[in-house]
């Protein structure tokens, strides 16, 4: 059983984890001391006994960052990021302690600590590719499987089965599901009804299974707490997918009310103080930055505008942002001036007559956008969140499509994961806020600057800009 041999696993891993840092460190060694032929002004044994202290330390890390849970389905990139914050925490660590104490360790190669953590890094990063290729690769034969039985034929029941079947590498077999409503044999995508829940008494007793999922209808949850307490009895690890993940996000934000559960409908990162003063900050660097790194292409796109047809330069709209506050959104304009009854309640169209020459080269290649800068540096925008829209549009879509006015719970952006995935201009408004959802309950610094770096290969040419 996974259970059995999951800890085992659990200390090879962290063995392993040990050889490399050990290895790392010599190797930065050698290249130092040996490949440059440069001298060391501590005894060799000064720096090979800082291994007593640098090992468990990157293990404790590691840790900390949760590299030893299971990997069954965490993301690759996610655990190399996990990885590599870890190595940067270190060396932060060890530069600190090196400071500290520069009376005594003036002479330490501070070189060494440099090659240590990238080679540290890289050696790390290859293991796990390498073991979590090995692990996925016996799953897909059978081997190493997680044995699991749902309680509950409902739409969770039927979600969780969608994707388990499209990710057989995580190794998950669905042994059956108990449920006192579907008929025996009744089957989904290979899974079948065994029988009632009352059978969940006979079943426990075998100890062949490693979880149990429970995936009542919403209207069963009575049923809840007795079959808790039998799966907690049996020593059986239980999980509990609800069947109304419309309503829960992704990612729930839970409070202790004083022993009293308390489920958030919603967590928005962006609300902590910290989080938010860090990315504002960001903001103000990165805007600053970007409208002197891209003036001279904004002087030039002014003067074409302002010679290709009458009218101001810059265009602006009022939009809806941050708590539902309205703001103007600056853009080069693109169009033949109108009157304001005339464009604010329009799509623009393709072929739309009222597209200038110019209008139509710098709205497909974004660059119509720019003077959005202004708005990050002013605080109306940020560089990364979901793109502002047309209060009149707004009032439209707060109606027909749910959750849309969670997009106002934080500042909208020059760019957002919705439209580095595709979904920008003419495209599913309900696929851009599912898009845009994700983002704000999964918001990290990280997942900011992927966005931007995807931002340069994805997200300026837009195929959808008429």
């Amino acid at each position: 059983m996974i259970k059995d041999n999951q800890k085992h696993l659990n200390r090879l891993h962290v063995v392993i984890d040990a050889v490399i840092v050990i290895l790392s460190y010599c190797i930065a060694y050698w290249m130092i001391f040996g490949y440059m032929g440069r001298t060391s002004g501590l005894p060799e044994g000064v720096y090979f006994s800082a291994l007593f202290f640098i090992v468990p330390g990157v293990l404790i890390l590691y840790w900390f960052f949760h590299l030893y849970e299971p990997m069954r389905v965490m993301g690759r990139r996610l655990e190399l990021f996990n990885v590599f914050k870890a190595n940067v925490a270190g060396a932060l660590i060890i530069a600190l302690v090196l400071y500290l104490a520069k009376d005594r360790l003036q002479h330490f190669s501070r070189l060494l600590l440099f090659l240590f953590v990238g080679w540290n890094f890289v050696l790390e990063a290859a293991f796990r590719i390498t073991l979590r290729s090995i692990l996925r690769s016996f799953r897909r034969k059978g081997y190493n499987l997680k044995h699991v039985l749902l309680i509950g034929y409902s739409r969770a029941a039927q979600g969780y089965i969608d994707r388990v079947k499209a990710n057989p590498d995580w190794g998950y077999l669905i042994r059956g599901i108990l449920d006192d409503h579907a008929e025996r044999g009744t089957e989904y995508k290979g899974v079948r009804v065994l029988g009632p829940i009352a059978n969940l008494d006979e079943i426990l007793p075998m100890n062949r299974l490693d979880e149990i999922a429970i995936t009542l209808s919403i209207n069963e949850y009575d049923k809840l707490e007795r079959i808790v307490n039998a799966c907690e009895k049996s020593g059986v690890h239980t999980k509990f997918i609800p069947d109304y993940n419309k309503v829960i996000p992704t990612k729930p934000y839970t409070e202790d009310l004083q022993g009293l559960p308390v489920i958030n409908i919603r967590n928005v990162p962006l609300t902590d103080s910290f989080n938010a003063a860090v990315k504002r900050t960001i903001d103000i660097i990165g805007g600053t930055f970007a409208l002197v790194l891209f003036s001279p292409i904004m002087l030039i796109v002014a003067i074409a505008v302002r010679t290709s047809s009458p009218g101001p330069v810059i265009f602006s709209q009022e939009r809806v942002g941050l708590h539902n506050r309205p703001f103007k959104m600056y853009k080069f304009r693109s169009m033949e001036v109108q009157k304001p009854s005339e464009e604010e309640n329009a799509w623009t169209t393709r072929n739309d007559p009222r597209v200038t020459k110019v209008g139509k080269f710098i709205r497909k290649t974004s660059i119509d956008e720019l003077p959005q800068l202004w708005n990050i540096v002013k605080g109306d925008m940020s560089l990364v969140g979901p793109r502002p829209e047309r209060p009149h549009f707004v009032e439209k879509f707060r109606e027909e499509i749910p959750r849309y006015m969670v997009k106002h719970q934080v500042r909208p952006g020059l760019t957002g994961w919705a439209q580095v995935n595709g979904y920008r201009g003419d495209t599913s408004i309900t696929k851009r806020i599912e898009y845009d959802l994700y983002y704000i309950e999964n918001w990290s610094l990280g997942l900011d600057f992927k966005i931007i770096f995807l931002t340069f290969f994805r997200g300026f040419i837009n195929k959808n800009a008429y």
